[in-house]
Order: structure tokens, then C-alpha cells, then sequence
């Protein structure tokens, strides 16, 4: 029994190429390739892969939030998801979204070929353990206060808004950045945005 494979890559050439690849796996095989997750659930439902290989960053996608829609709606689909750069962040964001396995573009097919047969045996794969120096999660709070941090609110609009004391509002920031290995709002929120934690 072949080990079905679905690809999604807005990277024609990228994608044709790990095709190529992984054709040459005896046990593998390729469902489909696309470019585009909006066609995504139409191909689970048309070809029912076992793993589906996804571009962590898309050009109008987010590879994350594919995943995290994937593993809730169809959860007997493995996700494998596969980047350019190998950042913690991108790595842990991949482990909480709920893919199988983080693969980066400059490994082998080998590694690629691997990590599909483990994700199908329901063995995660990722280059290295989700360690606790990452501080996560955020608290519910300080997901809130991130939020509006992101749509531009001062401390003192946000403790005005929650009805909590601004001194309370800096603590919560202060852990924020602390926790996101940050050192300013903006880039709280840009490295959130990163990871998938906000929109």
C-alpha cells in the first residue's frame, strides 16, 4: 500500500522538483499538486491523502493557519509542512498548529521521504524538540492585550478598554515581549503574526 501524497506550494518549479523527487519513492505516491490552498479541502475530499507537503508561507496564505484548519476539520490528514528558513518560531508555531513534521527546503528528499513515512506512522518529526526556553503559550490575557497592541492602542486606551489599572496593562506587556524574546510592541506583533498566534 502507497503512502498518498498531496502537494502545496505556490512555487511551481519548487513543486515540481520535490515531485520529482518523491516520485522516485517506491512507496510514496502523488496525488495531486497545487498551488493554491484555497482548492485544498476539494483535494481531501476528491483524493483523501495520508500527508499533504505544505509551503509554510504562501504568497496570499499562511501555511500555519492551513494547518490548524486541516488537522481540526480532517484530522486523519498528517501535515508536513515545509520552509525556507529553519526559525524556532516558524518551527514551534508548525508543533502548536498540529503538523507531523518540519522539513526545511535545503534537506533532502531522503528527509523529506522520512518524514512523510514517520508523519503517516503518526511520529512527529521536527529538527528539534519544541524546548521549554520557548515560554509558551501566552496567557488568555496577554493574547487579548497583544491583540490590541496589534490595532495600534496605547497602554493607557487598553486598561481604559479592560477596565484594569495601567500598571497592570505594563506588566502584561512586559511578559509579552519577554515571553515572544522581543524588545518592542511592533515587534511583538510582527513576530506573533510569524508564528500564526495573531491574524
Amino acid at each position: 500500500m502507497k503512502i498518498k501524497v498531496l502537494l502545496v506550494d505556490d512555487h511551481l518549479l519548487v513543486m515540481l522538483g520535490i515531485q520529482q523527487l518523491l516520485e522516485n519513492e517506491a512507496d510514496l505516491e502523488i496525488v495531486n499538486t497545487i498551488c493554491r490552498p484555497a482548492d485544498l479541502e476539494k483535494e481531501i475530499v476528491k483524493h483523501n491523502p495520508d500527508v499533504i507537503v505544505m509551503d509554510i508561507r504562501m504568497k496570499n496564505d499562511n501555511g500555519i493557519e492551513w494547518t490548524k484548519k486541516i488537522t481540526e476539520k480532517y484530522p486523519s490528514c498528517k501535515i508536513v509542512i515545509l520552509s525556507g528558513y529553519d526559525y524556532d518560531e516558524y518551527i514551534h508555531a508548525a508543533y502548536e498548529a498540529g503538523a507531523y513534521a518540519f522539513v526545511t527546503k535545503e534537506n533532502s528528499a531522503f528527509e523529506l521521504a522520512n518524514a512523510i513515512r514517520q508523519s503517516f506512522s503518526g511520529i512527529k518529526h521536527f529538527p528539534i524538540y519544541i524546548s521549554s526556553k520557548n515560554h509558551f503559550p501566552l496567557t488568555n490575557a496577554e493574547l487579548k492585550i497583544l491583540q490590541y497592541i496589534s490595532e495600534d492602542m496605547t497602554n493607557e486606551e487598553i486598561s481604559k478598554f479592560l477596565n484594569i489599572s495601567k500598571r497592570t496593562v505594563e506588566h502584561h506587556v512586559s511578559s509579552i515581549l519577554r515571553k515572544l524574546d522581543v524588545n518592542s510592541r511592533v515587534g511583538a506583533v510582527v513576530k506573533a503574526m510569524k508564528m500564526g498566534i495573531l491574524e
